[in-house]
């Protein structure tokens, strides 16, 4: 930093490099980020709380007080059995020299600008695949986020009733009109979840209803 103290570290541990922000203090400097070379990183905010945490699968974005705002997996992490939720690009300041810019797995910046001069280091990396070829397990889901999902599938799948109610008023018979193809299969993968994730038998009932109503 301008004022003398350290700002950004890349030190080596065992076979791997790991980068370090520091916040503009003399002594007793809270880290304000950590990226490590095997594909898990968190950024924190002044405070303390994670404000960004990523693995070899996806990453998440909290706000001030703990709640999750934003969830997103790696594109080559995404199977056909699960919802995609890609990443949205993100810029954040950990403090006034050092921002990160956040564009992909492999497409993670750490940039430091202070006196007109810049320095930038990428912190991103390609997902390791195991030893058995297969990837990790993936995130599991909470109920919250799986009755979440349930509902946005019958929102809109009442929405689809409703526009066709709109565009064929005198259309008889709507209980046998059967939804769009598409939110079919997101009503099946989300059960699909709800299967993997080891829920409740009452839970997947939940969902199911839902779902199916």
């Amino acid at each position: 930093y301008p004022s003398g103290n350290l700002a950004v570290m890349v030190v080596r541990h065992k076979a791997h490099l790991v980068c370090i922000v520091q916040e503009d203090k003399a002594s007793k400097a809270k880290i304000q980020a950590v990226f490590r070379s095997r594909g898990r990183s968190t950024c924190y905010y002044p405070s303390g709380t994670v404000w960004i945490n990523m693995d070899i699968q996806g990453g998440q974005y909290f706000n001030q007080t703990g709640s999750r705002m934003r969830r997103w997996r790696w594109p080559n992490t995404i199977t056909s059995s699960e919802p995609q939720a890609p990443l949205s690009p993100i810029f954040i300041s950990l403090n006034q020299h050092v921002g990160v810019r956040i564009l992909g797995q492999d497409k993670i910046v750490v940039s430091f600008l202070a006196m007109g001069r810049q320095a930038k280091f990428n912190v991103g990396t390609k997902v390791q695949v195991s030893s058995s070829g297969q990837l990790p397990p993936p995130i599991q889901l909470s109920e919250g986020e799986l009755l979440l999902l349930a509902f946005r599938v019958r929102i809109l799948q009442l929405l689809d009733r409703l526009r066709g109610c709109l565009t064929f008023p005198s259309t008889k018979h709507w209980d046998k009109i059967k939804p769009p193809a598409f939110l079919t299969t997101q009503a099946w993968k989300i059960l699909q979840l709800c299967t993997s994730a080891g829920v409740s038998t009452q839970l997947r009932s939940s969902v199911q209803a839902i779902v199916n109503a």
